[in-house]
């Protein structure tokens, strides 16, 4: 580095952040508060002013905010904004671009591939917290790509929520996310049937609910009890039916079916669940684990 070059270096701790919805506020905010310098851009400028108020420099290109920072991290509404907005800038090279938007796996590791063809360094991450958890000790962010990528920025991105490394392989950072969200998304279902079926003996919503969120809250310790880890049979391929059937747990299945049914409540959740146990049934493991589902889930391999 020349000496020219090196009197315009821009501080070694400074973070670059694009996208600035909820989450891209909240982790500039929380590096800022950590001591980052931090340049921000957004295509809609306006969205920029509250966190420029907190110290944030605004950047006028995506040129700009790219040749600002060597870490620069990516909060959008997916990855083809990534290209949308990063495909003509020529100050990639020698950068590392940690992208936090939400995609799928294929797309996480055509976009490492994608950055490293521009000269840039890659990693793929999933924060596990809603934005104004960002920052907090229950945040956490999955990441895979080159481990020493996230080694030399570890500092930076700590502040964000605990790193959890989870190999080098791009897509699973994404692949872990999108895991996480199907537990999520299909629990969030699960509650509004439940609810819907109750309220339809005329029990409010209010009174519902937290009786659900119980019953969801204990499910995690159900499948821990008397186990130190329940996937350890799963890998193992045991589903042993001492406790819970394929054939008992469809029976329950049929009778949710039944009365959404009957209370003329959608059935798409309902079905899909029945279908589960009734595959695994028909391919003669009624008397296994309910685990056993996963063989249907998972399709031939």
């Amino acid at each position: 580095m020349n000496e020219r070059e090196n009197s315009t270096r821009k501080d070694d701790r400074s973070v670059t952040v694009i996208g600035l919805g909820p989450m891209g506020q909240a982790m500039t905010r929380t590096l800022l508060a950590a001591g980052h310098p931090v340049t921000v851009w957004n295509r809609t400028a306006a969205r920029a002013d509250g966190v420029v108020a907190d110290g944030a420099t605004p950047a006028a290109t995506p040129e700009e905010a790219a040749e600002a920072s060597d870490l620069v991290i990516l909060s959008l509404t997916d990855y083809r904004a990534m290209y949308d907005i990063l495909g003509a800038t020529s100050s990639l090279a020698g950068r590392t671009l940690v992208n936090l938007s939400s995609d799928t796996p294929d797309r996480s590791r055509e976009a490492a591939a994608w950055a490293e063809g521009h000269g840039a360094a890659f990693l793929t991450g999933g924060v596990m917290v809603p934005a104004p958890m960002v920052g907090t000790e229950a945040a956490f962010v999955y990441y895979s790509g080159r481990e020493r990528v996230l080694e030399s920025h570890r500092a930076a991105l700590a502040p964000l929520g605990a790193p959890k490394y989870l190999g080098e392989d791009p897509g699973l950072a994404q692949m872990m996310y999108q895991a996480q969200l199907a537990v999520f998304l299909t629990t969030l279902s699960g509650l509004m049937q439940a609810t819907a079926m109750l309220g339809s003996a005329g029990m409010k919503a209010r009174e519902a609910l937290p009786e659900l969120l119980a019953s969801a809250d204990s499910v995690g310790d159900l499948l821990r009890a008397g186990e130190e880890n329940p996937g350890t049979a799963l890998d193992d391929g045991e589903h042993p039916g001492d406790l819970s059937t394929v054939t008992m747990m469809g029976a329950t299945s049929d009778h949710i079916v039944e009365t959404s049914r009957s209370l003329g409540l959608d059935l798409a959740l309902p079905l899909a669940v029945q279908g589960h146990y009734r595959r695994a049934i028909e391919n003669g493991h009624g008397g296994d684990n309910w685990t056993r589902i996963i063989d249907s889930i998972r399709g031939p391999r």
